[in-house]
């Protein structure tokens, strides 16, 4: 029993019941009200800014909904695309610390979904091969990322895919180009998966300053992100 009986033997009482609808109501509250904020500060932003923040909240989408940069499922695709690799150019393209890939691909080793066999070409490093069986999971996990890209992307017509493209070409070449001196070249090439980094350089540092879109600046579309976060993992 509590000091002033709301909880016995783990049952609540009436007025304990009260009490949990009350915090309820509150963090229900607070969470509109943040939200409300967040709209506020959206609607009062410049034309760039409003680019800014949703740049940030469809990049915060992606991550929770891709596989991630060390993931088995992104190593199984990465293999399936790229055939035998070494395991020294896969943790590159990885974009992951050398200790980090080594344990993930002793799992799929240790699953039967990999080999590894000691390179020809380069003694210090070893091959790495998938089995039938990681090919098999591989071409599951690609397809289910085909499926996602697909249902991402499924609020725009062909007309305004190919507008967006090139718009957002236009700025990632721009971007490349202004800012090389930062230390956010992608890990492997267009299209094998979300093989980028975290930006280390002069500028703001990536998740301060400006934030994440989920901060102070709002996340305009946070609760669409909420809704998809658990359908990528």
């Amino acid at each position: 029993m509590t000091d002033k009986g709301i909880i016995y033997k783990g049952t609540l009482t009436k007025k304990g019941e009260t009490i949990m609808e009350k915090r309820v109501e509150k963090d229900l509250y607070e969470t509109d009200q943040r939200e409300t904020d967040r709209r506020a500060h959206y609607e009062a932003a410049d034309q760039n800014d409003k680019m800014i923040i949703n740049f940030r909240d469809i990049s915060h989408t992606m991550r929770a909904l891709s596989e991630g940069r060390g993931s088995q499922r992104r190593i199984l695709i990465m293999l399936l695309e790229a055939g035998t690799i070494t395991q020294r150019r896969l943790t590159e393209r990885l974009g992951i610390q050398p200790g980090s890939a080594s344990e993930v691909l002793a799992k799929l080793e240790k699953g039967g979904l990999i080999t590894r066999t000691e390179s020809s070409a380069d003694r210090r490093t070893t091959d790495i091969a998938l089995t039938d069986q990681g090919k098999s999971m591989a071409q599951e996990a690609l397809r289910q990322r085909q499926t996602r890209h697909e249902e991402m992307l499924s609020v725009l017509t062909e007309e305004e895919k190919n507008t967006l493209l090139s718009l957002l070409e236009k700025v990632n070449n721009d971007w490349r180009e202004r800012y090389r001196n930062l230390d956010c070249h992608p890990h492997g090439r267009h299209g094998d998966g979300h093989g980028h980094k975290e930006c280390h350089g002069h500028g703001e540092e990536h998740g301060r300053g400006e934030g994440h879109g989920h901060g102070e600046h709002g996340g305009h579309h946070h609760h669409e992100n909420e809704k998809h976060r658990s359908e990528g993992r």
